[in-house]
């Protein structure tokens, strides 16, 4: 038996990346999980390697079609228990030279594409008598990264938004928290990082290596099992005390 045995979660951009990493311990676990992206094409990979999941294309920006989409599959699946917040469009640039069209775009995915998807799942989550939401962060929002200065304030806001949900839904059962990853390699980190980027990221973190997929969804886990009971608006830091020592 796995610690979330019988629960049903959705994770946005569950295709690839940290995403289908926390999908792949929390079908080990024993949860339903529907994989929600944008990308019809890495969904299909991610299906045929994950045969248990349910793939869900969907734009997270989109809040109409969000909606229907999570309504459909908390129908589908017999409810609805784990929420993991993850979808994130990545660019980097000096604050003088950053366009316009990418702000839209990182806020519309990171911060509204968030709100949006627990708008849509609160009630599915109180009919179950509460749950977990687990908000992707970063270690971003603690130290200062060349060029990450939008990201960064889009975690961060995505951080205030975690406690304020947290509060709010708390009477519901529902625990809201966010997690805050160390430097991870992912496709869409990489689209923004240089070999040499992650090079320095690894030699500024004590523990003296980067933080896996795995690394990440073990404490995903953590915070969608029972174990994790009374832990509430937080956002816990992995990443190998590189915010400690700084950046």
């Amino acid at each position: 038996m796995g610690v979330l045995d019988g629960k049903v979660a959705i994770i946005t951009g569950g295709a690839g990346g940290i995403g289908l990493d926390i999908a792949r311990a929390y079908l080990r676990e024993g949860a339903k999980v529907g994989l929600l992206d944008i990308d019809a094409a890495r969904l299909e990979e991610a299906a045929r390697e994950l045969p248990g999941a349910q793939t869900l294309t969907c734009d997270v920006s989109d809040r109409a079609r969000l909606r229907q989409v999570i309504d459909g599959y908390a129908q589908q699946a017999g409810g609805l228990d784990i929420l993991v917040n993850n979808a994130a469009y990545f660019y980097y640039a000096p604050l003088v030279d950053m366009p316009e069209d990418k702000v839209d775009r990182m806020i519309d995915v990171g911060f509204k594409g968030a709100l949006w998807s627990l708008q849509a799942a609160t009630p599915h989550l109180i009919a179950r008598g509460g749950g977990a939401v687990i908000n992707l962060s970063s270690v971003a929002v603690s130290v200062s990264i060349k060029n990450a200065a939008v990201y960064s304030a889009i975690k961060g806001a995505l951080d205030t938004l975690t406690r304020q949900q947290a509060a709010e839904l708390g009477a519901h059962g529902i625990r809201v928290n966010a997690l805050a990853p160390g430097p991870v390699v992912t496709p869409g980190a990489s689209s923004v990082i240089s070999k040499e980027g992650w090079d320095m990221r690894r030699q500024r973190t004590p523990l003296n290596r980067l933080s896996s997929g795995g690394d990440i969804a073990e404490v995903a886990v953590f915070l969608a099992s029972p174990a994790s009971a009374m832990v509430a608006g937080v956002t816990l830091k992995v990443d190998g005390a590189m915010t400690v020592v700084g950046y």
